[in-house]
């Protein structure tokens, strides 16, 4: 199984992060706009995200930890032949004002793991995008 870790800081609040992070259903305006375009709640626990490839793909949430702000899921269907596929995300304060985040997916065959560190990669670009002040007229 290949993990690849993503650790980065976004320059927004915890609570302001966790408040997108752990809408489960509204990933694609709140959390990583432009990353997932669209995403369709099927219930509670499961959704369909579309990707910016266009490439769709089901997704469970595991577990939900307000407490240790801390979200697990795993991707249950998609086209891109995963045997296995699990991720966690988990934040913490880094003083007043921003945000570590710590965004971790396991993934088999291990032949995947370049493609989805790429993958997370665009997402952190989305994250930081999403969590950046416009600039003052």
């Amino acid at each position: 199984m290949t993990s690849v870790t993503k650790t980065f800081v976004l320059d927004a609040p915890l609570d302001t992060v966790w408040a997108a992070l752990r809408e489960f259903g509204d990933v694609h305006r709140r959390l990583v706009p432009g990353f997932v375009t669209h995403c369709l709640l099927e219930d509670d626990r499961t959704r369909v995200v579309t990707f910016f490839s266009g490439l769709m793909a089901k997704e469970v949430l595991v577990s939900l930890d307000d407490e240790a702000r801390r979200i697990v899921y795993a991707v249950t269907e998609s086209p891109l032949g995963f045997t296995h596929h699990n991720a966690a995300a988990q934040i913490h304060p880094e003083g007043d004002d921003r945000t570590r985040f710590v965004w971790t997916t396991d993934v088999l065959p291990d032949e995947e793991g370049p493609r989805i560190s790429w993958l997370m990669d665009k997402g952190v670009e989305a994250m930081h995008q999403a969590f950046t002040p416009a600039p003052a007229p």
